[in-house]
């Protein structure tokens, strides 16, 4: 385990700090890594939970002076007890209901300060995997899908209760969502909250459940998905669906859904981030003699292109803004086309073929230049060194 840091560096205060300085510093430092500011951010969230722990000792008088005569410590062998600060058990919603006068109407997320509100349910997300071919990555594609998933109760309508009945206030937390725990420390008497077990968070109990749900106010279900895939996408990448998941309880916020992307294969073109690589074949007269040939794009489209004179296997050309376009957010533009140039040689030849490839065998043009001859000695050697 880590080893807590002084809770006066935590907050950025010297030990002379007045309840108000040690105040606004926690607020500060709160409101930077807060969950909704940092989300999935596991570092940022960890500091948050630092620095309520060290708010939480600090911003009393008799937990500070106890610090500060003891350290960690604290009276006795016991040390401090802030299990439920920092530790992985520890909930946002519990930090602010316990410190909500620090953050005033400055929340986030519904987070601020005042009693907590019952919680909605969250439907689970959803994953599905989808196959495209170049063509769709390079114009974005919507596709649909039949997905079976929870959805919302049409006996009762998502609400979970028979019709007529309806819903009550808990009576455990009296509309809360929470129950207060109190228990005593050696600092005194300590408040915690947590979800209400009875209902669950809602701050409501169905009276009467409906019989086709059970009162989940969920049932299974098949929904037909609409869901747009921006160009530019690639391999492993994940398109994020917001609420098309599954429903919540008793009429919750809807999960999302995840789709995975994957790419199937082109007979064409080889995929190099947005670059696409084509591999030309040219006939000997043709890189001889020069000429123009045919490329193909990714649009169906072809473009002529005009070849010099003795052009070479392995000489590589590149047509700016023929590639894949980048996804929205994370770049701009579009890749190359790279065409990487072979040259075919016949594995048989008639008579007269042989007869007029004869008549250059002694031609020194034929036999290469010297320049050609240290091009290609050199790039074997980087080959093999």
């Amino acid at each position: 385990m880590a080893q807590k840091r002084d809770y006066y560096e935590v907050l950025g205060v010297e030990k002379t700090a007045s309840e108000d300085e040690i105040k606004k510093a926690y607020r500060k430092i709160a409101i930077k890594y807060h969950p909704d500011r940092n989300p999935g951010d596991k570092e940022a969230e960890e500091k948050f939970k630092e620095a309520a722990e060290a708010y939480n000792v600090l911003h009393d008088p008799k937990t500070r002076q106890q610090y500060d005569q003891f350290g960690f410590a604290g009276p006795g062998a016991g040390g401090f007890d802030f299990s439920g600060f920092g530790g992985a058990s520890m909930n946002m919603d519990d930090i602010f209901s316990m410190f909500g006068d620090i953050f005033g109407g400055h929340g986030f997320g519904g987070f601020g300060g005042g009693p907590r509100r019952p919680q909605q349910h969250r439907g689970s997300d959803l994953r599905l995997k989808v196959k495209l071919s170049l063509e769709e990555i390079n114009k974005g594609v919507t596709k649909k899908f039949k997905v079976r998933k929870d959805i919302p109760c049409p006996h009762c309508s998502g609400s979970g209760a028979e019709a007529g009945s309806g819903k009550e206030t808990c009576p455990t937390c009296h509309g809360q969502g929470v129950i207060t725990h109190t228990t005593q420390s050696i600092f005194g008497m300590m408040q915690q909250q947590s979800v209400c077990p009875t209902c669950n968070g809602e701050g409501q109990v169905i009276k009467n459940k409906c019989k086709h749900c059970g009162g989940t106010g969920i049932e299974k279900g098949e929904e037909v998905v609409e869901i747009n895939i921006p160009a530019g996408v690639a391999e492993g990448m994940v398109v994020n669906v917001p609420g098309k998941g599954n429903a919540g309880r008793h009429n919750g916020i809807n999960g999302d859904i995840q789709v995975f992307i994957e790419e199937e294969d082109n007979d064409t073109f080889v995929r190099d981030g947005n670059d696409l690589i084509y591999n030309l074949l040219l006939d000997f007269p043709t890189a001889a003699l020069g000429g123009e040939v045919e490329i193909p794009t990714i649009e169906g489209s072809k473009l002529r292109v005009k070849l010099e004179n003795g052009t070479q296997p392995g000489k590589t050309l590149r047509l700016r803004g023929k590639g894949l376009p980048a996804v929205q957010g994370y770049g701009s533009g579009k890749g190359d086309l790279v065409v990487n140039i072979s040259v075919y040689v016949p594995r048989t030849l008639s008579r007269e073929e042989k007869q007029a490839i004869e008549s250059f065998r002694n031609s020194d043009n034929f036999k290469g230049d010297k320049q050609t001859k240290d091009s290609i000695f050199q790039k074997f050697k980087n080959y093999f060194s």
